[in-house]
């Protein structure tokens, strides 16, 4: 890593950011990840319901290992970011238990600066690795950041093309048997026959943002980046206090959306996503949910296969349905729109 972070000259085409150190994942984080968000999925919070799946014992929150790997890559990626831009092809490999030394290394996959010649959008293929060396995760997200001189001459633009969704073979079983648990272990909830395409999902509760959770969230992920942290440096910036880590958001959403998905257990992949306005501590979460696509897994009959659109909003309840308005362009309330696979027991 460059000191003071990587600025946009800094990257080239095909670099490979081994991203330190490597970070042992314990019952505390995930405690803590309960205690911050709350969220109640079967298999993650008891070993009963994890083995009841054919797992030796409950797993880490999948979005847990999320914030985990890409903690790791904000120093040497978007330390000197403006934004986030999205995420795209995110595949959860396995499950991962508590003990496990995770680490991660990304590869710049495209480059392209910004008319304005302040800025450049960087590409990134990240992967998280376990510590016999087998890879977990893996997705590409793509982030806008600062460049150290305006006037600097860079390469010539290449913008990597990225599939609009994770097909669901490529997806992976993330657990041997999954079989529809009893109500007692956390399996009381919509079966998968019941969840069509097309449905639509109000998950009803929001969650108020508080200052110290958010900034304990992004110390707990070591992710670095100054807009999360700095108020004195942020007062002077484009909105005058500390921006919401985007992952947190989608934490949130995610837990909340156990009412009505208390049985979409893992999350399979991420196809794409957009934060596509900020977030502030004293706002209040809320979010709602699309079904886009049913399938079964094609290796593993048991396994159904939900691709899902969720739309969280700040201060704004979601009854309604808000989302992006006919040309695309999302009411200022409306802070997250993500697409991702989970996976679920078919029967």
């Amino acid at each position: 890593m460059a000191a003071g972070g990587n600025f946009f000259e800094d990257f080239r085409l095909g670099q490979v950011l081994e991203h330190g150190p490597p970070r042992t994942i314990t019952t505390g984080d995930a405690a803590l990840y309960t205690a911050l968000y709350g969220s109640r999925f079967a298999p993650q919070c008891a070993d009963t319901a994890a083995k009841a799946l054919g797992l030796h014992r409950a797993p880490l929150d999948d979005l847990l290992v999320f914030h985990m790997v890409f903690g790791k890559s904000v120093p040497d990626i978007s330390l000197n970011a403006v934004a986030n831009l999205g995420y795209a092809q995110g595949r959860f490999l396995k499950p991962v238990y508590p003990g496990v030394t995770i680490a991660a290394a990304s590869k710049v996959i495209g480059l392209k600066e910004n008319a304005n010649r302040q800025t450049g959008v960087v590409y990134v293929e990240t992967t998280g690795r376990d510590d016999t060396g087998e890879a977990i995760l893996t997705y590409v997200r793509w982030v806008m950041v600062r460049k150290r001189d305006p006037e600097s001459v860079v390469s010539p633009a290449t913008v990597p093309d990225l599939a609009a969704n994770v097909a669901p073979a490529d997806l992976k079983v993330p657990a041997p048997d999954i079989v529809r648990l009893p109500a007692a272990l956390g399996g009381e909830g919509p079966a998968f026959a019941d969840l069509k395409a097309g449905g639509r999902i109000d998950h009803g509760d929001g969650m108020t943002v508080e200052e110290a959770e958010h900034m304990l969230a992004t110390r707990l992920y070591h992710n670095t980046a100054r807009v999360h942290f700095n108020q004195h440096a942020e007062a002077k910036g484009r909105f005058g206090k500390r921006i919401v880590y985007g992952g947190h958001v989608i934490s949130i959403a995610r837990a909340l959306s156990f009412n009505g998905l208390a049985t979409a257990w893992f999350i399979a992949g991420i196809n794409g996503g957009r934060h596509v306005n900020p977030c502030f501590a004293g706002d209040t979460v809320y979010a709602w949910t699309q079904v886009l696509e049913t399938h079964t897994h094609p290796a593993s009959p048991g396994t159904g296969l939900l691709r899902l659109r969720t739309i969280a909003t700040k201060d704004h309840p979601c009854s309604e349905f808000p989302g992006p308005g006919a040309s695309g362009t999302y009411p200022p309330y409306v802070i997250l729109d993500l697409d991702y696979w989970a996976a679920m027991a078919r029967h």
